[in-house]
């Protein structure tokens, strides 16, 4: 029996296959063996599986079958991913097993179809919100040329998790105007309406994100990945902290969970699943505020069937 039982989950933050050659990194000799010693090191600690340990009958698997089962095996309800290899891709793979796997439309915010493509994905596609990495974006999230994007998403009530903080593995970016999840905070003040997610805790800008949470109501804060960038912190910090100051700033209906799972042999990692739970019991959350967090907040955000004790709530 899964520890976790007592509540659905919902996992905010998945990735599929992207185009290969992507990637947050500048290419070198010298930055690919570095990279490569510390994936290896991080594999390692978190026990992750060795490539070679795939076997030719799981790679057999079509891929979404191979994400049904996991959802399954893990007793996770529903999975959004946030990335393919295109929009049309997204909406591909999703639909094979459509009332478990809901997708985010991801393409460049700066690009001159940027605003009919994302209507696309919505409205014929069906996608349920929008993927940006702020680092990427070469210009002020603020400027008038986005504006556009940023008013439709707002008009309908659609979400956009923006990744800020630290991007891609060691050798990945680390400076850049839009870092910060205050880079952010105009567009969040301009458009009240429009729900922001930054996942990572930040990512490095901790205190950035608690900062931003403070004064728009409309941020939400994801809890994905391993959260590893605490160790390089000037500071003791650590999940227990983040997951503790987070709700004491904004309670438990802005805090989303999310593992950053994002393929195989790895699969959906159960690992952070776990840590994220055990806190917060360890931290004494009531069941109703983690049924929050790990399933109807984002049930709330996605129009997804909410789960048995929130419904019962508004009855």
């Amino acid at each position: 029996m899964l520890f976790h039982n007592a509540f659905k989950v919902v996992d905010i933050h998945g990735h599929l296959p992207a185009k290969k050659g992507s990637s947050f990194i500048k290419r070198s000799k010298t930055g690919d063996a570095y990279n490569a010693e510390r994936s290896e090191r991080m594999r390692l600690t978190w026990d992750f599986p060795h490539p070679s340990e795939e076997t030719d009958e799981q790679k057999a698997i079509p891929l979404m079958d191979r994400w049904l089962a996991e959802l399954d095996t893990y007793g996770v309800e529903v999975m959004n991913f946030l990335t393919a290899e295109d929009n049309d891709d997204m909406a591909a793979k999703i639909s094979e097993h459509s009332d478990r796997f809901i997708g985010f439309a991801h393409h460049s915010i700066e690009s001159s179809d940027a605003l009919p493509e994302l209507k696309r994905a919505i409205e014929q596609l069906g996608l349920k919100g929008y993927k940006m990495f702020g680092p990427l974006v070469n210009r002020p999230l603020h400027d008038e040329a986005l504006m556009p994007v940023w008013q439709y998403l707002s008009d309908n009530q659609l979400p956009v998790l923006i990744h800020f903080g630290l991007l891609g593995r060691a050798g990945g970016i680390v400076e850049h105007q839009n870092m910060s999840p205050l880079a952010i905070f105009q567009v969040a003040r301009e458009f009240p309406d429009l729900p922001i997610i930054i996942p990572h805790f930040g990512a490095g800008y901790f205190k950035d994100l608690l900062h931003l949470c403070w004064s728009c109501p409309n941020v939400y804060v994801d809890t994905s990945g391993s959260n590893q960038w605490v160790r390089w912190m000037p500071y003791p910090l650590d999940l227990e902290t983040l997951f503790r100051k987070t709700f004491e700033l904004i309670g438990p209906e802005r805090i989303i969970f999310g593992t950053d799972s994002n393929g195989f042999p790895r699969g959906f990692s159960y690992r952070y699943l776990q840590d994220q739970v055990r806190v917060c019991r360890e931290i004494n959350m009531r069941e109703d505020d983690m049924e929050n967090i790990f399933g109807n907040n984002a049930r709330r955000l996605l129009n997804l069937e909410m789960g048995v004790k929130q419904l019962n709530a508004r009855q």
